[in-house]
């Protein structure tokens, strides 16, 4: 094998009920993501980018405990794009990390639900939201994780889920160059490509491409899958992992909500009774129609 082959992973079909299964956690989770917009405002638009890529992780991917968060020999998921966090908020409510109740208790001031990562939440693992930090912190764990005595431990794997318009961080390419130099296996990033950095699209301001190519040189086994299919994503995971490896998801910004998707100017919303209402009747609309059912 090359030492920089890419695979492009194609969609296996699998048993009709699965795939619903996660569907419908991720119509939840993004249900979930428009109510807190409306508790103060958060960045609607890249949370629901990345909600399939999450359901994914945590239903599927990830070796993780809710009733034993702090697992030793656990995987670890980094949300290094941390203003994405009611994703993960969502769907760790899902996954039965937390009660969906306290989600609803966003930006109050006696709570925990606020704007980045905060680890008073059962399984959120890294404070984020400066961008840049997280695929340094994760290298270092998987570091730590190779080198360890316990086998467990040695075999937990590491993901770390960064935005597109994060890639214009030094710190990011720092890491990318080294990592494929220290380690055989262990670490996975995840891209959500969704084209677009606050509010602008991403190739306006410092282009990307040709992205694939970029890692590629640098020594990461690539995967470019679809973002929002769940067949495709998890072949593409099964193509990660043997070293490591960049999965390129190409995602929608604002996917689901018809009103916000592919916005440039989705990034924040902080949405009124009445645009909330406007919001949740076009995510079940966009489920039912994924599904070919009627209203």
């Amino acid at each position: 094998m090359d030492l920089v082959d890419t695979v492009v992973a194609t969609p296996r079909p699998r048993p009709m009920s699965e795939a619903r299964s996660l569907a419908n956690a991720a119509y939840r989770a993004r249900s979930s993501v428009l109510e807190m917009s409306a508790r103060g405002g958060c960045f609607v638009g890249s949370a629901l980018s990345c909600v399939d890529l999450l359901v994914e992780l945590y239903f599927r991917q990830l070796r993780v405990d809710p009733i034993d968060p702090h697992w030793d020999a656990r995987d670890i998921f980094l949300l290094s794009k941390g203003h994405a966090v009611p994703a993960l908020y969502a769907v760790l409510a899902e996954r039965g990390f937390l009660r969906r109740e306290r989600l609803m208790t966003h930006l109050e001031v006696e709570g925990s639900v606020y704007w980045h990562p905060n680890r008073d939440i059962p399984g959120v693992e890294f404070h984020s939201g400066s961008l840049g930090h997280c695929l340094p912190v994760g290298l270092g764990i998987a570091l730590e994780r190779a080198r360890s005595r316990d086998t467990d431990r040695r075999q937990s794997q590491v993901f770390v889920m960064l935005g597109d318009g994060e890639l214009n961080e030094g710190s990011v390419w720092e890491s990318l160059l080294v990592a494929p130099q220290l380690l055989s296996n262990g670490l996975t990033v995840i891209v959500d490509r969704n084209r677009i950095q606050a509010n602008e699209r991403t190739e306006m301001l410092v282009p990307l491409e040709p992205l694939r190519s970029k890692l590629e040189a640098f020594g990461w086994r690539v995967v470019e899958t679809n973002g929002h299919d769940f067949p495709a994503l998890e072949r593409a995971f099964e193509l990660c992992g043997e070293r490591p490896s960049v999965l390129l998801a190409e995602t929608n910004r604002g996917c689901g909500v018809e009103s916000l998707q592919n916005r440039v100017g989705g990034w924040f919303v902080h949405a009124s009774p009445t645009e909330l209402e406007l919001y949740q009747r076009e995510l079940l609309a966009s489920h039912r129609a994924a599904w070919g059912e009627q209203e």
